[in-house]
């Protein structure tokens, strides 16, 4: 964890890269379309897609992840690992992000840096950083959960309108049973009644 020895202690740091050049306005509203990627020794660590079950974590040099534009570097705290026990932690992490298991919602960047960040400090990566991820998850969710909730009112529907029909069709049956038990007078003319 981090920072038991402070004289080995090594910084953890996130860099934080726009997707999009509307961030500088989703930004300033919490919002926004992050890529991260986390950087120790000297080095910074990527997780990214590709169609093969190989792992998709990637190196590159600090702050200059092809394909996006760097925003901001976030310190998390420390960590006491020497750098080839860093790189064993990372080779052996890398194992569960293939680049074809990634997933915008479930399972992107920010959830490898965050993964990261807390095996190394005990602390996740800032809510901000991924807060796209949570919201179209909860979108997600809320649509699953009304599918759901219109499926079981349909249902419902369904059912009462049998039980009204029934009971219509019950009611109906009754009282033509009930017409039939008595001497019939719909047929019979009216004294006054003249048949022309």
């Amino acid at each position: 964890m981090g920072g038991r020895n402070s004289a080995a202690a090594t910084p953890v740091l996130l860099n934080v890269y726009d997707l999009t050049a509307a961030n500088d306005y989703l930004y300033w509203f919490g919002f926004g379309v992050f890529h991260s990627g986390i950087e120790v020794h000297g080095t910074e660590y990527g997780f990214g897609a590709h169609d093969f079950p190989s792992s998709g974590v990637f190196e590159v040099e600090s702050k200059t992840c092809p394909g996006f534009v760097y925003r901001r570097t976030v310190w998390l705290g420390t960590t006491d690992m020497s750098q080839e026990e860093f790189r064993s932690f990372i080779e052996k992490l890398a194992g569960k992000y293939h680049g074809n298991t990634y997933h915008l919602i479930n399972k992107n960047c920010n959830h490898f840096t965050d993964d990261v960040c807390q095996s190394l400090t005990g602390k996740p990566i800032p809510s901000w950083v991924n807060r796209l991820a949570r919201v179209r998850f909860l979108i997600v969710f809320y649509q699953k959960v009304f599918k759901f909730l219109l499926w079981v009112v349909s249902q419902l529907f369904v059912k009462v309108l049998m039980m009204i029909c029934i009971q219509y069709i019950h009611q109906s049956l009754k009282i033509a049973t009930m017409m039939r038990m008595r001497p019939s007078t719909c047929c019979q003319l009216h004294p006054m009644t003249r048949i022309l």
